[in-house]
């Protein structure tokens, strides 16, 4: 796990409250799969600060909230309190906490990137859902973090280390890169059947907050937004 989420924790959290990528591209081009969580049971995985949380617990949804970062969990923990179960848990060793056919809804944003094998989780997450339950994702394009040279091959799960200025500093972060191919053999493997697929739309907002992005943003998606289906 990066300093990103650990040592920048809170800058990380003031950074994505209304930044371009996150609060207006990323977070509702992610809610736009999601639908009326009212009186559902929802499980938000790799929760960050709690932006998703607070936001289905607003919209009426019983809301369970998981992060690798102790930091993340207690910054959720502080910002939306009694009306969220949040707490730390390692992803890659599943979700041993949660019964099955639990949820209506499993959320991942921005998360499974940092993992090498998906196929292990998006396993756990069926076995959670109920029958009929959504997962909906978001990660990074494939086509983006590809460069088309003699060490990379675009089906190889690649290792890639860049340096992101989210937090107003350069931080190191290494993610894995996969292929279109990867990722659906994956959702089928653990149990899934696509029901959307979607490259997201900048916010118009952004045209005012952060014009060149939006333009970038317009002609060329950054990350790929999913929503599936437990068999």
């Amino acid at each position: 796990m990066g300093e990103m989420y650990t040592k920048h924790a809170k800058k990380y959290a003031d950074a994505i409250e209304n930044n371009a990528y996150n609060a207006l591209y990323e977070r509702p081009s992610t809610l736009a799969l999601t639908g009326d969580v009212n009186n559902k049971q929802v499980l938000d995985l790799g929760c960050g600060p709690g932006a998703y949380a607070e936001h289905f617990a607003q919209a009426g949804a019983c809301v369970t909230a998981v992060d690798l970062a102790e930091e993340m969990v207690a910054i959720t923990k502080e910002r939306i309190g009694d009306n969220v179960t949040c707490y730390v848990q390692d992803l890659e060793k599943g979700l041993p906490r949660e019964q099955d056919d639990t949820f209506d809804l499993v959320v991942c944003p921005l998360m499974l990137h940092y993992l090498n094998d998906l196929v292990p989780l998006f396993k756990e997450v069926h076995r959670v859902l109920k029958p009929g339950g959504m997962f909906v994702f978001s990660t990074h394009h494939p086509i983006v973090d590809f460069e088309d040279d003699a060490f990379n091959n675009y089906f190889d799960v690649e290792l890639l280390t860049e340096e992101w200025d989210t937090v107003g500093e350069p931080v190191e972060v290494s993610f894995y890169r996969r292929s279109f191919t990867n990722l659906f053999d994956s959702l089928m493997d653990g149990g899934f059947v696509l029901d959307k697929f979607s490259e997201g739309k900048p916010n118009p907002a952004m045209k005012v907050t952060s014009p060149e992005t939006f333009e970038r943003l317009s002609r060329r998606p950054n990350f790929i937004f999913i929503r599936a289906k437990a068999n």
